[in-house]
């Protein structure tokens, strides 16, 4: 960790904080994650599911992992860095995005998504915070929650932030795969597009009642294992017909 100079704290999260930092042999800025758990082997921090991820991508909208450091029991992931994340970008602004502007982010997240899912993993927490953009180019990071689709269930219940969780996931399955992805990234491009959040749930139940105001209610024909989902946690799906957003 020598040859880095640490700047500003970029963010904080339930698995890691993120700085700002200078690597002061070559003078390249790179974003550096230093995690709140400790490590003690070697072989505990290659088999992190975010490790077993990165070091599988090379695609040019998936963030770059540039090292991994263990130091005194501590990891620190070293990226590239990139300006700000497109909820950021949204936050700037007083009114939509540019529509060649939307599309080019909806379109690079998922040429990113596509290459992850085609390289067995899917993310399961989508959301504009962890999509990094600069100049016009967009990376999906933070692959902390990333599993493999081929790994067997159970997974676990809470994953993504509320607002871009596929219905399944609210429901509290544990039998889940990459559609949770597809689902978030569908709220993300409607929130591009209209500039709020298309989900802005208060808390689980509300989640549902907002999706279905949306999208309508499914039927038990069309989603039978969501009525069972719903029927052990004592739930009733509100009633609503799809509702046009334009």
């Amino acid at each position: 960790m020598e040859k880095y100079k640490v700047g500003k704290v970029l963010g904080d999260g339930t698995f890691g904080s993120v700085v700002k930092a200078v690597n002061t042999q070559t003078g390249h800025v790179v974003a550096i994650k230093r995690m709140k758990s400790k490590y003690t082997k070697w072989e505990d921090c290659v088999n992190l599911q975010e490790i077993r991820a990165l070091v599988r991508f090379h695609h040019p909208n998936i963030v770059n992992l540039y090292e991994l450091i263990k130091l005194n029991n501590e990891l620190y992931f070293v990226f590239e860095f990139l300006d700000q994340n497109v909820y950021q970008l949204m936050k700037g602004m007083d009114k939509p995005l540019p529509e060649v502007q939307i599309r080019n982010i909806i379109f690079q997240t998922l040429q990113g998504l596509a290459y992850m899912h085609r390289h067995g993993y899917f993310h399961r927490d989508l959301k504009p915070e962890n999509l990094l953009e600069s100049n016009g180019i967009v990376k999906i990071a933070d692959f902390g929650l990333a599993r493999e689709i081929r790994a067997k269930p159970p997974f676990t219940e809470y994953v993504s932030t509320r607002w871009y969780r596929a219905p399944e996931v609210i429901l509290r399955s544990t039998n889940y795969n990459s559609p949770v992805d597809i689902f978030a990234m569908g709220a993300i491009m409607a929130e591009l597009y209209c500039h709020w959040p298309l989900f802005p749930g208060s808390s689980e139940r509300d989640q549902l009642t907002k999706i279905c105001q949306v999208m309508g209610t499914p039927t038990k024909e069309e989603w039978p294992d969501g009525y069972k989902l719903a029927g052990n946690l004592g739930l009733q799906f509100p009633k609503f017909d799809a509702r046009n957003l334009a």
